[in-house]
């Protein structure tokens, strides 16, 4: 047994559908060389909307939206910065999918995306 086991912090968001989800991060990795949106950052969460039932939701941040954001910005973006709008996607997908479970277990943050949730921080 790990002497530092691993502790889930689970965070609750009330989505604009009616649901109250519960979530917590997995990690991320970069996605598989096989996957359709590589080349990107995968960020992994696990969600449950009853409790009952917990499924993985990843969000894959394209390489050309940091690319293109790093561009116009003139500087990288920061792992939290990154992780800021993976989570703020998620949220995204909680406040307008109706199941989650079946039509949101793969979302992507496409150049256009990663702009207006960072804008929406306050990140420039």
């Amino acid at each position: 047994m790990s002497p530092n086991p691993t502790v889930r912090r689970m965070k609750t968001y009330a989505g604009l559908q009616g649901y109250v989800y519960q979530y917590y991060f997995v990690g991320k990795r970069p996605a598989l060389p096989d996957d359709p949106e590589s080349p990107a950052t995968e960020f992994i969460f696990d969600v449950t909307s009853d409790r009952k039932l917990t499924y993985a939701v990843s969000i894959f941040l394209t390489k050309e939206a940091v690319e293109t954001w790093a561009t116009a910005h003139a500087r990288s973006l920061t792992d939290a910065e990154q992780y800021a709008a993976a989570k703020l996607r998620l949220f995204r997908a909680f406040d307008e999918l109706e199941d989650v479970k079946t039509h949101g277990r793969r979302l992507v943050i496409d150049a256009a995306l990663l702009e207006e949730v960072l804008t929406s921080l306050g990140v420039d």
